[in-house]
């Protein structure tokens, strides 16, 4: 059963950050591509609010070296599922979120009009936790069931959308499991 409101566009079982990251889609346009990502802040640490601060505008520059080079970025996912398998949403589902960057899926360009972005916490040189996998496959599919234009097919990685740009998820990222998690789900 999806616990997605879709007059709001929110997961009801996840903890709501309002980013002031993303706008309205351009008219007629619905997402109908899921895009996995992998996010550590600092890179290779995990936990802490710095997820949240990026994707709120509230980054501290001087928290930490690497802060210092991307706070000023305006960006946000409409999820983070972090190492334990909290769910954070960003973005309602219906807006545009800006978690792509310049990106093309299937010749078609600038995928955050029609994309949901989903920020797994990880890096690209480590595996996510079996967890992660559980709920990644439970978001999406809720996803499934809640807006019909969407499909197992159509999921892919950051560096499926932005190759030479982006590596995430990266290699350790086990799309055979998420698809195995998606053909079992005892409800569909």
């Amino acid at each position: 059963m999806s616990t997605i409101d879709l007059e709001t566009g929110l997961l009801r079982t996840a903890r709501q950050v309002p980013s002031p990251n993303g706008d309205d889609r351009p008219s007629g346009t619905v997402a109908d591509l899921i895009v996995v990502h992998g996010i550590s802040l600092p890179p290779g640490e995990f936990g802490g609010p710095w997820i949240d601060l990026l994707f709120t505008n509230r980054l501290p520059p001087e928290g930490h070296p690497y802060f210092a080079t991307i706070a000023d970025r305006k960006v946000s996912s409409h999820l983070l599922i972090r190492r334990d398998g909290e769910v954070v949403q960003y973005v309602p589902f219906h807006r545009r979120a800006w978690h792509a960057g310049v990106s093309s899926y299937e010749g078609r360009e600038k995928c955050n009009d029609f994309s949901i972005g989903i920020e797994l916490e990880g890096t690209d040189d480590m595996a996510y936790e079996p967890i992660q996998y559980r709920v990644l496959s439970s978001v999406i599919r809720q996803l499934l069931d809640t807006y019909a234009q969407l499909s197992t097919r159509r999921i892919a990685g950051h560096s499926d959308i932005a190759p030479g740009r982006k590596t995430d998820p990266g290699p350790f990222f086990d799309w055979p499991r998420l698809q195995a998690l998606l053909r079992c789900d005892p409800g569909k």
